[in-house]
């Protein structure tokens, strides 16, 4: 499993994390994806301060990453950087793994075109 993070999201992420103002030890981001199939995935990045049960941990830097086991696969290997004047929450994800045809048309995966892997819609 690996997941990368810019020196600019990290930094992002530590500063933000410190602004808070909540010094809970296991204070973090959740990363997961929250929707996929032909039109590439959705990647969610939440700011949490406790772990799923089932959820994989992981040190990045000095920001602990708490990754959807059930997203894992979808995620290995995606690059997570920071772009100043980008929409919304200025994070952008890159999956170098990612291919560009599915079965179901046009579309983004990582590894076998399966329904597991590609949820088709």
């Amino acid at each position: 499993m690996s997941i990368i993070l810019t020196e600019k999201a990290e930094l992002r992420l530590r500063t933000f994390l410190r602004g808070t103002g909540d010094r809970t030890t296991n204070k973090g981001i959740r990363l997961g994806v929250k929707d996929g199939g032909c039109n590439g995935y959705q990647y969610t990045l939440d700011i949490t301060n406790k772990q799923k049960p089932d959820d994989i941990v992981e040190q990045l830097g000095k920001v602990r990453v708490y990754i959807d086991s059930q997203s894992a696969p979808l995620l290995n290997g995606v690059v997570v950087d920071y772009v100043d004047g980008l929409l919304e929450s200025g994070f952008k994800f890159e999956n170098p793994n990612a291919t560009g045809s599915c079965g179901c048309g046009q579309s983004f995966q990582a590894g076998d075109c399966t329904p597991a892997a590609v949820p088709c819609s």
